[in-house]
């Protein structure tokens, strides 16, 4: 049996009378790509922000890596491994592919005050950080692209440009919000076979959130729905793309 990298339980969010998680369960396994589905207003993005400590769940508890980080802020949680992006890519726009990925890298002791004096103790660890970060973007296909600037890439290499960062901040659970929104189909099947390889590769958890089923479905593990605010079925693709309740919620019944 694989063994759970995230496990949420019997999580709960309200705002004011409206309830936009109700009871969720859910477990993502280490080195799977897992979708959360569901159609608008469903409590998906509500559910994301829960497990990434932008918001604080007003019951359950939620497990990453066995430990429990209910309460924890959000730059603790990233700091232990969970990643996000975001369906509009945040780069910083002026910077160039290359120093989008140094600026995220952690433990530069060229950030200290007074360790940045001794050359000598940060001139290894950059040029370990650049070549981690080339490694990276040779890995997405960005490499021929590391001295632009962000805002000149396209929609679709800035998203993959964040998943160079967050896996040069150390991310261990990458979770990514419509990652294929607005890119073409041709880059938008490239993006998902890029995510494949660095769940076998770089043994990268993944769990997105993602509208584009006709794409997106062909290449996850497992499928967990959300409907009215409640986790629905859950499942491999096939499965759940035949399940009644999935059909009536996208349907509406």
């Amino acid at each position: 049996m694989s063994e759970s990298i995230l496990r949420v339980r019997n999580v709960k969010k309200s705002f004011g009378g409206l309830v936009a998680v109700a009871g969720v369960s859910m477990d993502v396994e280490k080195n799977t790509l897992t979708i959360l589905i569901g159609p608008n207003g469903s409590g998906k993005t509500t559910l994301i922000n829960l497990i990434t400590g932008v918001y604080k769940p007003d019951d359950g508890r939620i497990f990453f890596d066995g430990m429990d980080i209910t309460e924890l802020p959000s730059h603790e949680i990233f700091r232990l491994g969970i990643s996000r992006t975001f369906q509009i890519p945040q780069p910083f726009r002026k910077l160039t592919v290359l120093e989008n990925m140094l600026v995220v890298y952690p433990g530069n002791p060229g950030e200290g005050f007074f360790s940045a004096l001794k050359r000598s103790r940060w001139r290894k660890f950059e040029e370990e950080a650049v070549e981690r970060a080339f490694e990276l973007l040779k890995f997405l296909k960005l490499d021929d692209l590391w001295d632009q600037e962000a805002e000149k890439l396209s929609g679709g290499q800035m998203k993959l440009l964040e998943v160079g960062r967050a896996l040069m901040a150390g991310a261990k659970l990458l979770i990514m919000d419509e990652p294929i929104a607005g890119v073409n189909p041709v880059l938008a099947h490239e993006i998902f076979k890029i995510f494949r390889k660095l769940k076998d590769e770089k043994n990268l958890t993944i769990l997105t959130v993602e509208h584009r089923l006709d794409i997106a479905l062909r290449y996850v593990d497992c499928v967990y729905v959300m409907a009215a605010g409640s986790m629905i079925t859950s499942g491999k693709p096939e499965e759940v793309v035949s399940d009644r309740r999935v059909i009536d919620a996208y349907l509406g019944g």
